[in-house]
Protein backbone atom coordinates (compact mmCIF):
# COMPACT_ATOMS: atom_id res chain seq x y z
CA UNK A 1 0.00 0.00 0.00
CA UNK A 2 1.91 3.39 -0.89
CA UNK A 3 2.50 5.78 1.90
CA UNK A 4 0.18 8.50 0.91
CA UNK A 5 -2.77 6.14 1.40
CA UNK A 6 -1.61 5.67 5.07
CA UNK A 7 -1.37 9.22 5.72
CA UNK A 8 -4.17 10.15 4.46
CA UNK A 9 -6.04 7.58 6.43
CA UNK A 10 -4.68 9.37 9.58
CA UNK A 11 -5.29 12.95 8.46
CA UNK A 12 -9.29 11.39 8.03
CA UNK A 13 -8.68 9.92 11.93
CA UNK A 14 -7.61 12.81 13.30
CA UNK A 15 -10.49 15.14 12.18
CA UNK A 16 -13.07 12.13 12.87
CA UNK A 17 -11.61 12.40 16.60
CA UNK A 18 -12.21 16.33 16.12
CA UNK A 19 -15.54 16.01 14.62
CA UNK A 20 -17.16 13.08 16.27
CA UNK A 21 -16.40 14.36 19.89
CA UNK A 22 -18.62 17.43 18.85
CA UNK A 23 -21.57 14.87 16.59
CA UNK A 24 -21.55 12.65 19.35
CA UNK A 25 -23.24 15.24 21.65
CA UNK A 26 -24.53 17.39 19.45
CA UNK A 27 -28.25 16.33 19.34
CA UNK A 28 -28.51 16.00 23.00
CA UNK A 29 -27.23 19.91 23.50
CA UNK A 30 -29.49 20.86 20.91
CA UNK A 31 -32.37 19.10 22.65
CA UNK A 32 -31.21 19.63 25.94
CA UNK A 33 -29.11 22.70 25.74
CA UNK A 34 -30.76 25.32 23.43
CA UNK A 35 -34.04 23.63 23.23
CA UNK A 36 -34.61 22.47 19.86
CA UNK A 37 -36.72 19.68 18.85
CA UNK A 38 -36.72 16.75 16.91
CA UNK A 39 -37.76 18.26 13.81
CA UNK A 40 -34.52 20.70 14.26
CA UNK A 41 -32.46 18.10 14.70
CA UNK A 42 -33.63 16.29 11.25
CA UNK A 43 -33.39 19.79 9.90
CA UNK A 44 -30.02 21.03 10.76
CA UNK A 45 -28.27 17.09 10.17
CA UNK A 46 -29.89 17.20 7.02
CA UNK A 47 -28.58 20.41 5.71
CA UNK A 48 -25.38 19.80 7.25
CA UNK A 49 -24.42 16.49 5.39
CA UNK A 50 -26.43 17.51 2.24
CA UNK A 51 -24.24 20.51 1.93
CA UNK A 52 -21.09 18.86 2.42
CA UNK A 53 -22.10 16.23 -0.31
CA UNK A 54 -23.28 18.89 -2.35
CA UNK A 55 -19.92 21.18 -2.40
CA UNK A 56 -17.99 17.84 -3.50
CA UNK A 57 -19.43 18.53 -6.92
CA UNK A 58 -17.91 21.94 -7.42
CA UNK A 59 -14.40 21.04 -5.52
CA UNK A 60 -14.43 17.75 -6.98
CA UNK A 61 -14.57 19.51 -10.69
CA UNK A 62 -12.03 22.24 -9.31
CA UNK A 63 -10.03 19.38 -8.80
CA UNK A 64 -10.06 18.24 -12.62
CA UNK A 65 -9.63 21.89 -13.82
CA UNK A 66 -6.20 21.95 -12.03
CA UNK A 67 -5.11 18.73 -12.75
CA UNK A 68 -4.13 18.51 -8.50
CA UNK A 69 -6.04 17.88 -5.61
CA UNK A 70 -4.05 18.24 -2.40
CA UNK A 71 -4.39 22.48 -2.19
CA UNK A 72 -8.32 21.85 -1.94
CA UNK A 73 -8.40 19.16 0.51
CA UNK A 74 -6.22 21.01 2.88
CA UNK A 75 -8.21 23.99 1.96
CA UNK A 76 -11.27 21.35 3.04
CA UNK A 77 -9.57 20.36 6.10
CA UNK A 78 -8.54 23.65 7.16
CA UNK A 79 -12.15 25.03 7.56
CA UNK A 80 -13.02 21.97 9.41
CA UNK A 81 -10.88 22.90 11.64
CA UNK A 82 -11.01 26.48 12.02
CA UNK A 83 -14.94 26.33 12.94
CA UNK A 84 -14.40 23.98 15.64
CA UNK A 85 -14.43 26.92 17.64
CA UNK A 86 -18.00 27.90 16.94
CA UNK A 87 -19.93 25.15 18.91
CA UNK A 88 -18.17 25.74 21.95
CA UNK A 89 -19.28 29.21 21.26
CA UNK A 90 -22.92 28.82 20.18
CA UNK A 91 -25.53 30.76 22.31
CA UNK A 92 -28.78 29.43 20.25
CA UNK A 93 -29.59 27.01 17.51
CA UNK A 94 -28.95 29.65 14.61
CA UNK A 95 -25.67 30.32 15.35
CA UNK A 96 -25.19 26.39 15.65
CA UNK A 97 -26.54 26.35 12.49
CA UNK A 98 -24.12 28.26 10.89
CA UNK A 99 -20.92 26.34 12.32
CA UNK A 100 -22.68 23.17 11.55
CA UNK A 101 -22.96 24.19 7.81
CA UNK A 102 -19.20 25.89 7.78
CA UNK A 103 -18.09 22.84 9.21
CA UNK A 104 -19.64 20.56 6.52
CA UNK A 105 -18.56 23.23 3.72
CA UNK A 106 -14.89 22.08 4.67
CA UNK A 107 -15.67 18.48 4.18
CA UNK A 108 -17.55 19.15 0.96
CA UNK A 109 -14.53 21.14 -0.39
CA UNK A 110 -11.77 18.28 1.14
CA UNK A 111 -14.10 14.82 0.09
CA UNK A 112 -13.98 14.44 -3.75
CA UNK A 113 -10.14 15.64 -3.91
CA UNK A 114 -9.23 13.49 -1.23
CA UNK A 115 -11.27 10.68 -3.01
CA UNK A 116 -9.78 11.53 -6.27
CA UNK A 117 -6.43 11.42 -4.66
CA UNK A 118 -6.83 7.77 -2.96
CA UNK A 119 -7.49 6.52 -7.15
CA UNK A 120 -4.51 8.66 -8.12
CA UNK A 121 -2.23 7.10 -5.77
CA UNK A 122 -3.58 3.74 -5.60
CA UNK A 123 -2.99 1.07 -8.34
CA UNK A 124 -5.78 -0.09 -9.55
CA UNK A 125 -6.08 -3.73 -8.21
CA UNK A 126 -5.27 -2.56 -4.36
CA UNK A 127 -8.10 0.19 -5.09
CA UNK A 128 -10.97 -1.35 -2.68
CA UNK A 129 -8.47 -1.87 -0.28
CA UNK A 130 -6.88 1.47 -0.29
CA UNK A 131 -10.56 2.93 -0.27
CA UNK A 132 -11.19 0.07 3.20
CA UNK A 133 -7.76 1.39 4.92
CA UNK A 134 -8.09 4.84 4.47
CA UNK A 135 -12.05 4.39 5.59
CA UNK A 136 -10.91 2.39 8.18
CA UNK A 137 -8.65 4.71 9.73
CA UNK A 138 -11.62 7.20 9.77
CA UNK A 139 -13.67 5.31 11.52
CA UNK A 140 -10.76 4.61 14.12
CA UNK A 141 -11.21 8.36 14.85
CA UNK A 142 -14.99 7.71 14.68
CA UNK A 143 -14.91 5.92 17.75
CA UNK A 144 -12.31 7.45 19.53
CA UNK A 145 -13.89 11.03 18.92
CA UNK A 146 -17.18 9.99 21.41
CA UNK A 147 -14.70 8.11 23.83
CA UNK A 148 -13.25 11.15 24.62
CA UNK A 149 -16.07 12.78 24.67
CA UNK A 150 -17.52 10.29 27.39
CA UNK A 151 -14.41 10.62 29.22
CA UNK A 152 -14.51 14.34 29.64
CA UNK A 153 -18.58 14.54 30.39
CA UNK A 154 -17.62 12.44 33.20
CA UNK A 155 -14.22 14.42 33.73
CA UNK A 156 -16.09 17.72 33.35
CA UNK A 157 -19.58 16.86 34.97
CA UNK A 158 -21.74 17.46 31.47
CA UNK A 159 -19.70 20.31 30.47
CA UNK A 160 -20.89 20.36 26.44
CA UNK A 161 -18.75 23.09 25.69
CA UNK A 162 -15.45 22.25 27.64
CA UNK A 163 -15.62 19.15 25.13
CA UNK A 164 -16.33 20.93 22.11
CA UNK A 165 -13.34 23.45 22.94
CA UNK A 166 -10.72 20.43 23.26
CA UNK A 167 -12.36 19.28 19.90
CA UNK A 168 -9.84 22.29 18.13
CA UNK A 169 -6.91 20.36 18.80
CA UNK A 170 -7.10 17.26 16.77
CA UNK A 171 -8.75 18.91 13.81
CA UNK A 172 -5.48 21.58 13.75
CA UNK A 173 -3.19 18.79 13.95
CA UNK A 174 -5.15 16.76 10.97
CA UNK A 175 -4.84 19.89 8.43
CA UNK A 176 -1.03 19.97 9.47
CA UNK A 177 -0.69 16.08 8.76
CA UNK A 178 -1.69 16.81 5.53
CA UNK A 179 0.21 19.97 4.41
CA UNK A 180 3.63 18.16 5.40
CA UNK A 181 2.85 14.23 4.87
CA UNK A 182 1.39 14.01 1.36
CA UNK A 183 2.84 14.43 -2.06
CA UNK A 184 0.71 14.77 -5.43
CA UNK A 185 1.24 12.18 -7.66
CA UNK A 186 3.31 13.66 -10.74
CA UNK A 187 1.01 12.12 -13.29
CA UNK A 188 -1.56 14.29 -11.81
CA UNK A 189 0.28 17.59 -11.64
CA UNK A 190 1.36 17.45 -15.06
CA UNK A 191 -2.43 16.67 -16.55
CA UNK A 192 -3.70 19.65 -19.11
CA UNK A 193 -5.97 21.69 -17.89
CA UNK A 194 -9.66 21.09 -19.37
CA UNK A 195 -12.80 22.45 -17.85
CA UNK A 196 -14.72 19.36 -17.02
CA UNK A 197 -18.32 20.93 -16.82
CA UNK A 198 -19.52 20.03 -20.23
CA UNK A 199 -22.23 18.03 -22.03
CA UNK A 200 -19.64 15.78 -23.61
CA UNK A 201 -17.41 15.09 -20.82
CA UNK A 202 -20.83 14.01 -18.67
CA UNK A 203 -21.48 11.59 -21.59
CA UNK A 204 -18.17 10.37 -21.04
CA UNK A 205 -19.11 9.33 -17.70
CA UNK A 206 -21.18 6.88 -19.13
CA UNK A 207 -24.26 5.28 -18.03
CA UNK A 208 -22.80 2.75 -16.06
CA UNK A 209 -21.27 5.32 -13.70
CA UNK A 210 -24.79 6.83 -13.68
CA UNK A 211 -26.32 3.85 -12.61
CA UNK A 212 -23.89 3.88 -9.55
CA UNK A 213 -25.10 7.22 -9.28
CA UNK A 214 -28.81 6.21 -8.67
CA UNK A 215 -28.00 3.13 -6.74
CA UNK A 216 -25.87 5.15 -4.38
CA UNK A 217 -28.86 7.87 -4.12
CA UNK A 218 -31.51 5.15 -3.13
CA UNK A 219 -28.88 3.61 -0.70
CA UNK A 220 -28.43 7.36 1.26
CA UNK A 221 -32.37 7.54 1.05
CA UNK A 222 -31.99 4.45 3.69
CA UNK A 223 -29.46 5.42 5.61
CA UNK A 224 -30.62 8.75 7.41
CA UNK A 225 -28.04 10.76 9.67
CA UNK A 226 -26.47 8.67 12.86
CA UNK A 227 -28.10 11.42 14.77
CA UNK A 228 -31.48 9.38 15.62
CA UNK A 229 -29.21 6.49 16.68
CA UNK A 230 -28.38 9.42 19.66
CA UNK A 231 -31.57 10.27 20.23
CA UNK A 232 -32.96 6.19 20.26
CA UNK A 233 -30.01 5.66 22.76
CA UNK A 234 -31.69 8.50 25.37
CA UNK A 235 -34.94 6.82 24.78
CA UNK A 236 -33.15 3.96 26.62
CA UNK A 237 -32.27 5.27 29.36
CA UNK A 238 -28.38 5.63 29.13
CA UNK A 239 -27.05 8.56 31.47
CA UNK A 240 -26.23 11.60 29.55
CA UNK A 241 -22.45 11.00 30.13
CA UNK A 242 -22.60 7.97 28.61
CA UNK A 243 -24.78 7.83 25.52
CA UNK A 244 -21.34 8.71 22.79
CA UNK A 245 -20.44 5.35 23.48
CA UNK A 246 -23.29 3.94 21.28
CA UNK A 247 -21.31 5.60 18.51
CA UNK A 248 -18.16 4.40 19.84
CA UNK A 249 -19.77 0.85 19.86
CA UNK A 250 -21.05 1.20 16.14
CA UNK A 251 -17.70 2.75 14.85
CA UNK A 252 -15.42 0.41 16.17
CA UNK A 253 -17.76 -2.28 14.04
CA UNK A 254 -17.29 0.23 11.39
CA UNK A 255 -13.65 0.53 11.47
CA UNK A 256 -13.10 -3.51 12.18
CA UNK A 257 -15.06 -4.48 9.35
CA UNK A 258 -14.29 -1.97 6.20
CA UNK A 259 -11.33 -3.14 5.20
CA UNK A 260 -11.68 -6.24 5.05
CA UNK A 261 -14.90 -5.72 3.17
CA UNK A 262 -13.15 -3.53 1.05
CA UNK A 263 -10.18 -6.09 0.05
CA UNK A 264 -13.12 -8.33 -0.57
CA UNK A 265 -15.01 -5.98 -2.97
CA UNK A 266 -11.37 -6.37 -5.06
CA UNK A 267 -12.58 -10.42 -6.01
CA UNK A 268 -16.42 -10.47 -5.62
CA UNK A 269 -19.35 -8.90 -7.47
CA UNK A 270 -20.03 -5.36 -6.31
CA UNK A 271 -23.46 -5.33 -6.48
CA UNK A 272 -23.69 -8.63 -4.65
CA UNK A 273 -21.63 -7.36 -1.63
CA UNK A 274 -23.69 -4.12 -1.46
CA UNK A 275 -27.03 -5.86 -1.59
CA UNK A 276 -25.90 -8.15 1.53
CA UNK A 277 -24.64 -4.59 3.29
CA UNK A 278 -28.43 -3.14 2.30
CA UNK A 279 -30.24 -6.67 3.81
CA UNK A 280 -27.72 -6.14 7.06
CA UNK A 281 -29.31 -2.21 7.50
CA UNK A 282 -32.61 -3.66 7.00
CA UNK A 283 -31.92 -5.89 9.86
CA UNK A 284 -30.45 -3.19 11.98
CA UNK A 285 -33.53 -0.97 10.98
CA UNK A 286 -36.31 -3.50 12.37
CA UNK A 287 -33.84 -4.51 15.46
CA UNK A 288 -33.83 -0.31 16.43
CA UNK A 289 -37.61 -0.35 15.62
CA UNK A 290 -38.69 -3.52 18.07
CA UNK A 291 -37.78 -2.06 21.42
CA UNK A 292 -34.94 0.42 23.09
CA UNK A 293 -33.93 -1.69 25.63
CA UNK A 294 -30.18 -0.61 25.95
CA UNK A 295 -29.25 -3.89 24.84
CA UNK A 296 -31.48 -4.34 21.37
CA UNK A 297 -30.40 -0.79 21.16
CA UNK A 298 -26.42 -2.65 20.71
CA UNK A 299 -27.51 -5.13 18.61
CA UNK A 300 -29.17 -2.60 16.32
CA UNK A 301 -26.40 -0.37 16.71
CA UNK A 302 -23.23 -3.17 15.96
CA UNK A 303 -25.45 -4.40 12.35
CA UNK A 304 -25.58 -0.57 11.47
CA UNK A 305 -21.51 -0.49 11.83
CA UNK A 306 -21.73 -3.59 9.86
CA UNK A 307 -23.51 -2.56 6.67
CA UNK A 308 -21.76 0.70 7.01
CA UNK A 309 -18.15 -1.08 6.80
CA UNK A 310 -20.12 -3.26 3.53
CA UNK A 311 -20.94 -0.58 1.66
CA UNK A 312 -19.12 2.68 2.07
CA UNK A 313 -15.81 2.14 0.63
CA UNK A 314 -17.55 0.07 -2.08
CA UNK A 315 -19.70 3.28 -3.09
CA UNK A 316 -16.25 5.07 -3.49
CA UNK A 317 -14.55 2.15 -5.49
CA UNK A 318 -17.45 1.68 -7.73
CA UNK A 319 -17.16 5.22 -8.45
CA UNK A 320 -13.69 5.03 -9.35
CA UNK A 321 -14.44 2.44 -10.95
CA UNK A 322 -16.37 4.05 -13.69
CA UNK A 323 -14.96 7.42 -13.85
CA UNK A 324 -12.16 7.88 -16.56
CA UNK A 325 -9.05 9.26 -14.60
CA UNK A 326 -9.23 12.77 -15.65
CA UNK A 327 -12.93 13.10 -14.48
CA UNK A 328 -12.72 11.22 -11.11
CA UNK A 329 -13.16 14.51 -9.29
CA UNK A 330 -16.38 15.15 -11.34
CA UNK A 331 -17.43 11.83 -10.77
CA UNK A 332 -17.10 11.99 -7.00
CA UNK A 333 -18.90 15.21 -6.49
CA UNK A 334 -21.80 14.63 -8.90
CA UNK A 335 -22.49 11.32 -7.15
CA UNK A 336 -22.08 12.49 -3.93
CA UNK A 337 -24.68 15.88 -5.02
CA UNK A 338 -27.39 13.25 -5.60
CA UNK A 339 -26.31 11.69 -2.16
CA UNK A 340 -26.38 15.15 -0.62
CA UNK A 341 -30.31 15.99 -1.76
CA UNK A 342 -31.38 12.24 -0.69
CA UNK A 343 -29.21 12.99 2.66
CA UNK A 344 -31.35 16.09 3.24
CA UNK A 345 -34.56 14.22 2.12
CA UNK A 346 -33.83 11.54 4.81
CA UNK A 347 -33.00 13.06 7.51
CA UNK A 348 -36.05 15.53 7.55
CA UNK A 349 -38.54 12.71 6.94
CA UNK A 350 -36.77 11.03 9.70
CA UNK A 351 -37.16 13.87 12.05
CA UNK A 352 -41.17 14.20 10.97
CA UNK A 353 -41.96 10.65 11.37
CA UNK A 354 -39.79 10.38 14.91
CA UNK A 355 -42.15 13.74 16.16
CA UNK A 356 -45.64 12.48 14.19
CA UNK A 357 -45.70 8.83 14.59
CA UNK A 358 -42.41 7.66 17.18
CA UNK A 359 -38.99 6.61 16.78
CA UNK A 360 -40.26 2.92 15.34
CA UNK A 361 -42.11 4.46 12.35
CA UNK A 362 -38.23 6.15 11.28
CA UNK A 363 -36.47 2.87 11.56
CA UNK A 364 -39.42 1.23 10.04
CA UNK A 365 -39.67 3.62 6.83
CA UNK A 366 -35.73 3.24 6.91
CA UNK A 367 -36.13 -0.94 5.94
CA UNK A 368 -38.92 0.17 3.62
CA UNK A 369 -36.21 2.69 1.56
CA UNK A 370 -33.60 -0.31 1.86
CA UNK A 371 -35.91 -2.52 -0.33
CA UNK A 372 -36.53 -0.13 -3.02
CA UNK A 373 -32.70 0.19 -2.95
CA UNK A 374 -32.19 -3.62 -3.51
CA UNK A 375 -34.47 -3.67 -6.21
CA UNK A 376 -32.98 -0.64 -8.40
CA UNK A 377 -29.13 -2.65 -7.70
CA UNK A 378 -30.78 -6.48 -8.65
CA UNK A 379 -32.23 -4.53 -11.62
CA UNK A 380 -29.20 -2.43 -13.02
CA UNK A 381 -26.44 -3.51 -15.85
CA UNK A 382 -24.04 -3.58 -12.75
CA UNK A 383 -25.87 -6.77 -11.46
CA UNK A 384 -24.62 -8.86 -14.52
CA UNK A 385 -21.19 -8.28 -14.31
CA UNK A 386 -19.11 -10.48 -11.80
CA UNK A 387 -17.27 -7.68 -10.58
CA UNK A 388 -17.51 -4.06 -11.96
CA UNK A 389 -15.10 -2.21 -13.48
Amino acid sequence: MPPGIWVLGFVSLLMDISSEMIHSLLPLFMVTTLGAGTIAVGIVEGLAESLALAVKVFSGTLSDYLGKRKGLALAGYALGALTKPLFAMAPDIGTLLTARLLDRVGKGVRGAPRDALVADIAPPALRGAAFGLRQSLDTVGAFLGPLLAVGLMLLWADDYRAVFWVAVIPGMMAAALLLVGVREPATRQSTHRINPINRDNFSRLGSTYWWVVGIGSSFTLARFSEAFLVLRAQQSGIPVAFIPLVMVAMNLVYASSVYPFGKLSDRISHTKLLTLGLEVLIAADLVLAMDNHWRVLMLGVALWGVHMGMTQGLLATMVADHAPADLRGTAFGCFNLACGLAMLMASVLAGFLWDRLGAAATFYAGALFCIIAIVGTLSSPLARTRRAG
